[in-house]
């Protein structure tokens, strides 16, 4: 068990980190690696790129944007009751700021309040048409291996780019990967979208626990192998990992790994840059190699975010970059609201931000 303050910095570290990989990674996101180095050098990006206001922070997308949400609907589920339907809602609040240009004058809690979280930053196709559906009548996750009952055929990498906070709760690996898994199936129906999900989370929650990397590594893959549909997820996840151990990490392997738009690609481009900052100690570089490539690079910088805050806490990421993201103090906030949410088991101190959800199942 970690001390309070070694658990504080690895919530923060997680959610925050995640953040900065996101903000890195939008400005470029949807130009290919030649481009990047054409129009940023042959290192391509090495910092925040300057935003559309001249000083502002920089800016997040849908993927932090929806891990908050995340978080929230975690927050605000009953002890002991399934977390999926409160999730579902969590995400519909998320929708609605995709949709108004807005807070409504009485909004459905803190988030939904919070203006900034109301831009729109090309948002998953899937993740909208998704919950669309889910906003039309609850559609229940289905056994694992099966076709979730949304978008069946859909594996993009939104199911696991909002998935970090499932790791977040000390609610156990196995735990994690559960609930990620099935609340990915509310949007992406594919076996391998959602059990990607719940592999993320799973790794999240063992760092956040001081477990090794690779052997968490390890235990997640396990998990994979003796699951139905994990194939896909377990193979690019070993695919990594050959491609960190055969030499220095590149973004041209980073290419070999993949581009990142699918769950598992994505996944495992995140898993290839911890592993650099592992062997490196060079979290910096890490967090730009996760972006600096032809593909979906918000998404991959966001959860590489995630895994480098879950393994090495806040105080290891750049103070600039941290300082300069935009909504760190909300992230900062929901990081020490799930601590005490969750292990220390006293929500009333989180000041009422988050009330019980109060259309569980619907």
């Amino acid at each position: 068990m970690h001390d309070y303050e070694t658990l504080v910095d690895k919530l923060r570290g997680t959610l925050v980190g995640g953040a900065v990989g996101d903000a890195l990674g939008w400005p470029i996101e949807f130009r290919s690696l030649a481009n990047i180095r054409e129009g940023y050098g042959p290192a391509g990006i090495t910092d925040f790129l300057p935003g559309p206001v001249p000083g502002g922070p920089a800016d997040i997308t849908d993927d932090t944007q929806m891990t908050l949400f995340t978080a929230e609907g975690l927050l605000r589920c009953p002890p002991g009751t399934d977390a999926v339907p409160v999730l579902r809602h969590a995400y519909l609040r998320w929708l609605a700021t995709q949709q108004n240009p807005e807070p409504s004058p009485d909004p459905d809690g803190w988030l939904a309040g919070l203006k900034f979280l109301y831009a729109v930053r090309a948002p998953g196709n899937a993740c909208m048409t998704g919950l669309r559906r889910q906003a039309a009548g609850y559609m229940p996750p289905r056994p694992f291996g099966e076709p979730g009952p949304v978008n069946a055929h859909s594996k993009g990498c939104g199911t696991v780019m909002r998935s970090a906070p499932f790791g977040l709760t000390g609610a156990g690996p196995g735990d994690a990967f559960d609930l990620a898994a099935r609340c990915g199936q509310l949007t992406h129906g594919h076996p391998t979208g959602y059990l990607a999900a719940g592999a993320f989370a799973a790794l999240v929650d063992h760092l956040v626990g001081g477990t090794a990397l690779r052997t968490a590594l390890d235990d997640v893959t396990a998990r994979l192998r003796a699951i139905p549909g994990g194939e896909e997820a377990t193979a690019a996840l070993d695919h990594a990992v050959a491609l960190a151990d055969s030499g220095p990490a590149t973004p041209e392997g980073v290419e070999q790994v993949g581009e990142g738009w699918i769950a598992e690609e994505c996944l495992a481009v995140a898993v290839y840059c911890a592993l650099y900052a592992q062997r490196s100690g060079d979290v910096r570089g890490a967090l730009l190699l996760a972006v600096n490539h032809s593909g979906d690079s918000d998404s991959t910088g966001a959860v590489a975010g995630n895994l480098l805050g879950a393994g090495h806490g806040l105080s290891a990421l750049p103070v600039e970059w941290v300082g300069a993201v935009e909504g760190r103090d909300v992230l900062i906030q929901v990081a020490d609201d799930l601590v005490t949410g969750f292990h220390y088991a006293d929500r009333s101190r989180a000041g009422g931000r988050y009330p019980l959800d109060q259309a569980v199942g619907s």
